[in-house]
């Protein structure tokens, strides 16, 4: 994506390839994969993961009998997908290091995209509606793009349940981000983007809108059941586990409770 170099540095120290273990990972993995299969065709279906890191989503369709291209800019994420390949339950169609301003496959050749990283990771609205575009090239005629943004309220959210916003640069980031979308500066010592962009539910539909797609409304992944005291004792219970991903269904219209949206849009 266009800011390239923060990209690179924040995943030369973060390990996306573990970023969906542990309580809240799984919670999310969990209810990511439950709005995308909502929307995948029957197997086999031609599947192509833009944004998708390591692997973990494209994997899981795959195991699921679809044809699925792999599709990063890190190329790290796509050197351990690619080892993963042949000792998976399903091997990936593709993996491949790519910009998802400029995907490498023809017209109309995909039924599904998914699409999160880059909408979130791109800065500039001018970028995100072109690789948005891209994506609405690439989809064949009545297929459906799903993509992932970050709500612009998440970190004033986890801010205030973890009393980070006493911190004056904590605060200074909030302020900022709450205005214009933008993420700059974070605290050192927080493990979060350099760069990013928090997106409005409206805001997301108004630029799927703009690269030419009919969109569903925004719905909110793990809603507010991510606040949850000891999120992690909570999700090592089955029955509790079972409470917050019915929560998170309940309110999943109620998008700015979660931290992250999901969109549906078709061709």
């Amino acid at each position: 994506m266009p800011a390239l170099d923060p990209i690179l540095d924040h995943y030369a120290q973060f390990d996306e390839d573990t970023r969906l273990s542990g309580a809240f990972g799984e919670f999310e993995c969990t209810r990511t994969r439950e709005l995308i299969a909502r929307y995948l065709p029957s197997a086999p279906g031609r599947i192509v993961d833009v944004g998708g890191g390591t692997g973990a989503h494209a994997f899981w369709m795959a195991e699921r009998g679809h044809d699925v291209h792999l599709v990063d800019l890190v190329p790290r994420h796509i050197e351990i997908a690619a080892a993963r390949r042949t000792t998976a339950g399903a091997a990936l169609t593709s993996t491949t290091v790519g910009d998802a301003r400029d995907l490498a496959f023809p017209d109309g050749f995909a039924d599904v995209i998914l699409l999160a990283g880059p909408l979130y990771h791109s800065i500039e609205r001018d970028e995100r509606i072109r690789a948005l575009r891209e994506c609405h090239r690439v989809l064949r005629r009545g297929g459906v793009l799903l993509s992932v943004a970050i709500n612009r309220y998440a970190g004033l959210i986890y801010g205030l349940t973890q009393g980070l916003v006493f911190d004056q640069n904590y605060f200074d980031m909030t302020v900022g981000e709450l205005s214009t979308g933008v993420r700059t500066n974070p605290p050192a010592r927080m493990k979060t983007f350099r760069e990013a962009y928090f997106h409005l539910p409206l805001e997301l539909v108004a630029e799927l809108s703009s690269a030419g797609f009919d969109c569903e409304p925004c719905l909110g992944v793990v809603g507010p059941a991510w606040q949850v005291p000891d999120l992690t004792e909570a999700w090592a219970d089955a029955r509790k586990r079972d409470v917050l991903l019915s929560l998170a269904r309940e309110v999943e219209r109620e998008c700015v409770l979660s931290p992250q949206l999901f969109c549906a849009a078709r061709r």
